[in-house]
């Protein structure tokens, strides 16, 4: 028997029975798509996650106090370790090395329009922080400028989400809102950014440094100092160079520094790396119903051979020879396999695009995935197809004609 009837005859008795033989599939269908749609949905997730920290500035550098107490605001519970002197030494210490450094401030506050309340993220910042964290494309309006930022007037700059709940579709510059129950009037919009959590920048807000300091939160200290590098090849020599700067002044009785710097870079890299784990980690797991699946099929095709004893006798009674019934059982579970990876990219390949809708990620169908969890599925059913396989092809002719 040649290939392509060793082929024919192992459809023919998989079709046989076609329900026995698709639920002996299902762990094939199940794992190959979970571990597509694993995969898949991790790689989105890591690329909106990504896209959501680039947004926030390039080439940025962020200088933090070393210890933070007190509530999630970050703001008035901050030891006071970050100055304006320290932005003033960064400016003045790497100026060959930098675009721009900003302190900024930050709290929670209850924004009010009309009949209308948002409770979001206050930041306290000076004009130029619009450009080092590429806040600068605007919805609506401008930001406010230096003179506001000198006078500490009550000026404000909404995020996006901010300025959709307060005024859905509305105009929102030069209307008047109450923040911590004063008058600010809004200069501008920030258009969309995206982003969720603490790390979406269109739920909060922004008014100028000087204002927030003295008439909402009523601190001295900067709660964070943004710096933005000029070269993105020379991150981590700027990095090291503030860190000189800061240190000369900034450090405990014990010689510790008072302040850490976090290279955006490495943050981005980092995060990468975390999600590429836990992809791998999820598709690992998904990989055992793959495993599952592979001894169900050795179970049905030891069920098979028992049933087909008599067949396999009377093949072998006409000349068959033991590498050709071999081949037959062996072929009929990598059939079996491959046909169960077929359907499990689909499966896969749909769930992806559904959940990566559901959670507004990008649908990542990852074409090394598909490939290597096919060819996994391929695997699996030559190894639990093997031994049923070798138990057929041993059967003697004469012990399995009596068989019953």
């Amino acid at each position: 028997m040649n290939l392509r009837d060793s082929i024919f005859s192992a459809l023919n008795a998989i079709l046989a029975n076609k329900m026995r033989s698709l639920l002996t599939m299902l762990g094939v269908v199940i794992g190959v798509g979970s571990v597509i749609a694993m995969i898949g949905i991790g790689e989105g997730t890591k690329v909106k996650s990504l896209s959501n920290i680039q947004k926030m500035g390039t080439n940025l550098l962020m200088v933090s106090p070393n210890w933070r107490r007190g509530g999630v605001s970050g703001g008035p519970g901050t030891i006071p370790t970050l100055k304006d002197e320290d932005v003033e030494a960064i400016r003045k210490g790497v100026p060959q090395l930098i675009d721009g450094v900003t302190g900024s401030v930050d709290g929670r506050c209850a924004v009010k329009y009309g009949n209308q309340t948002a409770f979001t993220r206050l930041d306290g910042v000076e004009p130029q922080y619009a450009q080092i964290r590429n806040a600068d494309k605007m919805f609506q309006g401008g930001w406010f400028n230096d003179d506001d930022e000198k006078q500490g007037a009550r000026k404000v700059v909404l995020g996006y989400q901010v300025y959709q709940e307060l005024f859905d579709t509305a105009n929102a510059v030069g209307a008047t809102i109450k923040l911590q129950n004063q008058n600010f009037v809004v200069t501008g919009v920030v258009a969309y950014k995206g982003g969720n959590g603490m790390m979406s920048q269109d739920d909060q807000v922004y008014i100028p440094l000087k204002t927030a300091r003295e008439r909402v939160l009523g601190q001295t200290q900067l709660d964070d100092i943004f710096i933005k590098a000029k070269y993105s090849d020379l991150m981590a020599v700027t990095q090291s160079k503030i860190e000189d700067v800061l240190s000369a002044h900034r450090k405990n009785a014990s010689g510790e520094p008072l302040f850490r710097v976090m290279n955006q870079g490495d943050i981005v890299d980092q995060l990468a790396s975390q999600a590429g784990l836990l992809s791998m980690l999820l598709a690992g797991i998904a990989s055992v119903s793959l495993l599952v699946g592979g001894i169900g099929i050795m179970n049905i095709m030891l069920v098979s051979v028992t049933e087909r004893t008599r067949e396999i006798g009377l093949r072998k009674a006409v000349g068959a020879r033991r590498e050709s019934i071999l081949s037959q059982f062996l072929l009929e579970s990598v059939v079996m396999c491959i046909v169960g990876g077929l359907l499990g990219i689909i499966l896969g390949s749909v769930a992806v695009v559904g959940v990566a809708k559901l959670l507004n990620v990008p649908p990542m169908v990852n074409t090394q995935a598909v490939v290597l969890s096919f060819g996994f599925s391929a695997l699996v059913g030559l190894f639990f197809g093997l031994y049923p396989a070798i138990r057929a092809s041993s059967l003697q002719p004469i012990e399995a004609l009596r068989h019953e």
